[in-house]
């Protein structure tokens, strides 16, 4: 395509990073555009319109029931015939903290090929009881579908939330998201050779902040299309974000792949759609 890829941000109900978000898509080469979610809901406004979905973070209906749990099922049944056009159409979906929350309430992570809105999985509670606000080093899959994380190794970025602890109901159920190459990115030890940080061993708080089985920070659906992660790249797309940034040990390189995130969906879009 010739013209910028256009990104719906959505927001509403308590989302409260739709801001940023549409800001790094704009950086990446897209042209955002915040949407309310009623608009897409009462039929003002159609997801084919857009080449691009982002669920920001925040804290949508209060958290109440849940995080994720109001604004997934308001998703689930009353978009759900324009989610699957828009995946079926092979466009881009992210959803960062509370929206990765969202995504996996609305059944669309860990997901289908052919969505099928059932729930498999959640993000429940972090281990430390508490909300947890501070900075994390990931790490990615370097054999994962996921379109979003093309040639990242290692990024650093913050968290902030209080329910981020992914689960699934057996193992037998982590063991074929692994299999699948869908486990995309992980909280790693810093300290760690980069390339070499994953691991299933649980690693002690806060290198991960939330207590998250396999220590899993994002996953990705079947076709690689649809991306969720607890931490927010978004927030981290500049080297002076960092609270490190007037010391000498903040890795700028790091720091300047949280935005390829956003600039590989949209070189994905330019080339595929």
């Amino acid at each position: 395509m010739n013209d910028k890829p256009k990104v719906a941000v959505l927001f509403g109900f308590g989302i409260n990073c739709d801001r940023e978000t549409a800001a790094v898509f704009e950086l990446a080469g897209a042209v955002s555009e915040r949407v309310h979610v009623n608009h897409f809901v009462n039929g003002e406004r159609d997801l084919s319109e857009f080449h691009i979905l982002a669920v920001p973070g925040g804290f949508s209906f209060g958290d109440h029931l849940g995080s994720g749990r109001l604004l997934g099922n308001r998703m689930r049944f009353a978009m759900r015939d324009q989610l699957t056009a828009f995946i079926e159409a092979g466009k881009p979906i992210i959803g960062i903290c509370n929206g990765f929350q969202v995504l996996v309430k609305t059944g669309l992570l860990p997901g289908r090929k052919i969505p099928d809105f059932e729930q498999r999985a959640s993000l429940t509670l972090n281990n430390s009881g508490r909300y947890e606000d501070r900075w994390v080093t990931l790490e990615f899959d370097p054999d994962s579908p996921c379109i979003w994380t093309k040639d990242i190794t290692r990024i650093e970025c913050p968290v902030r939330h209080g329910e981020g602890k992914f689960v699934m109901p057996s193992l037998s159920d982590l063991d074929s998201l692994h299999e699948n190459n869908q486990i995309v990115t992980r909280y790693v030890d810093p300290s760690t050779e980069i390339g070499q940080g994953i691991t299933d061993e649980p690693l002690p708080f806060p290198i991960c902040p939330n207590g998250s089985i396999r220590n899993i920070a994002g996953i990705c659906d079947p076709t690689g299309l649809v991306f969720g992660l607890m931490p927010h790249p978004e927030a981290a797309y500049a080297t002076f974000l960092h609270p490190h940034h007037t010391r000498a040990d903040v890795n700028e390189s790091i720091l300047g792949e949280c935005m390829q995130i956003f600039e590989n969906a949209v070189k994905y879009v330019q080339s595929n759609i």
